[in-house]
């Protein structure tokens, strides 16, 4: 028979061993709790790490939404593309982008230059709970400014912003802010950026604009519109602008044209032969493209007189040579677009006493034409594109 002490002596060691269990089960379950708490934290943070990812993936490819519509300004019915809100790259999903475009103007060489922000986030009942910002800074290179379809000289009195070609030799004597490009030699001084010699293929081609494309009839899409046929060999003064007949605002000459007195065409010109400018008087003389058209089309010379002075915003192209006639002074051209002359000739523009000013602006001097029906032709005078100063916030 077990005596009571020796009972409670047994129970009191049971007891014991229960605490043991008990104590050792809460470590355990303390130990697992902690395993637990750190996978889930761990997890969230590889979570994160993903969705910080797919939003940095996501924002530079907004970088390249913007890079293709800058570089192909044909595809926006504005200038160039300033951007948008709520872009998506899938459809349907919850992931979106902002994009902010800003052409920087603060140079004439700058017309090139496009700041770029873009926002990424996820949507989640309304809530964005991811973002990821990066800006960068996009440049048209090469962008050609000035185009010459043989060897050509480059006179004291030529100012040209932005990158230049030439289907030849090239002299320089003026003022180049960019890079040369030429089949041949360069010499001269005043080159702000490279020298690029004996290139076997121009960076960009010739436009390849033909007057027959543009009068008496033209077409947008698979409409035809009549242009304006200019019958006279004296151009009449005034302002020009498009019609719900001739929204390109097309004026063609078939033959030699004069240009008198103030003048200011918003549309395209298409001189069929020589242009002469004449002295312009009060107001000047200008031409401004409508969007994805070129303002001035001449298939022969351009001659400049006495006090002439002609501004051109958009794409100029012209057959032969840009000339000063005998006895005549101070005449000037301006282009902010892109000037591409078929024949330079050995003596390019041949006279110091034309000043002339080409500053590359590829937005408003790439064009989309049809030279016939359903038969679209794009064009563009930039090249390539590269970002620069790339940073994420």
């Amino acid at each position: 028979m077990i005596s009571m002490s020796a009972k409670k002596y047994k129970t009191g060691r049971q007891g014991a061993a229960l605490l043991v269990v008990l104590f050792i089960v809460m470590v355990i379950t303390i130990v697992s709790l902690g395993f637990l708490s750190r996978s889930d934290v761990e997890l969230a943070c590889g979570r994160n790490m993903v969705l910080r990812m797919q939003m940095d993936y996501l924002a530079e490819s907004g970088l390249e939404h913007a890079r293709g519509l800058i570089l192909n300004p044909q595809d926006v019915s504005s200038e160039y593309w300033t951007g948008a809100a709520g872009q998506q790259l899938v459809a349907g999903s919850n992931d979106y982008y902002d994009l902010e475009v800003v052409r920087d103007d603060s140079e004439p060489t700058n017309r090139c230059n496009y700041i770029i922000d873009c926002n990424s986030y996820r949507l989640r009942s309304g809530e964005k709970i991811g973002r990821s910002t990066i800006s960068a800074e996009l440049r048209l290179d090469p962008c050609i400014a000035y185009w010459s379809g043989s060897s050509t000289v480059i006179s004291g009195q030529i100012t040209i912003n932005g990158d230049v070609y030439c289907n030849g030799n090239l002299a320089n004597n003026g003022s180049i802010v960019g890079d040369v490009f030429a089949s041949g030699t360069i010499a001269g001084a005043n080159i702000e950026g490279q020298r690029n010699e004996l290139v076997a293929q121009a960076p960009v081609g010739w436009p390849g604009l033909v007057s027959t494309d543009f009068g008496p009839t033209y077409y947008i899409g698979s409409t035809s519109y009549l242009a304006e046929i200019i019958d006279v060999n004296v151009h009449p003064m005034g302002s020009f602008n498009p019609s719900a007949g001739n929204p390109a605002g097309i004026r063609y000459c078939n033959g030699d044209l004069e240009l008198n007195g103030h003048l200011d065409i918003k549309g395209m010109l298409v001189v069929n032969g020589t242009l002469k400018v004449n002295e312009c008087g009060e107001g000047g003389q200008k031409i401004t493209a409508v969007k994805n058209f070129p303002a001035l089309l001449v298939s022969g010379e351009v001659v400049m007189e006495n006090n002439a002075g002609l501004l051109i915003e958009g794409l100029a192209q012209i057959g032969q040579k840009i000339v000063i006639d005998v006895g005549a002074v101070n005449a000037n051209i301006d282009v902010i677009g892109g000037l591409f002359i078929a024949n330079g000739g050995i003596d390019g523009i041949t006279s110091s006493l034309v000043s002339v000013d080409v500053t590359a602006a590829p937005a408003i001097a790439s064009i989309q034409t049809w030279p016939a029906v359903n038969t679209v032709k794009r064009w563009g005078p930039a090249a390539g594109t590269f970002f620069r100063n790339i940073e994420r916030k």
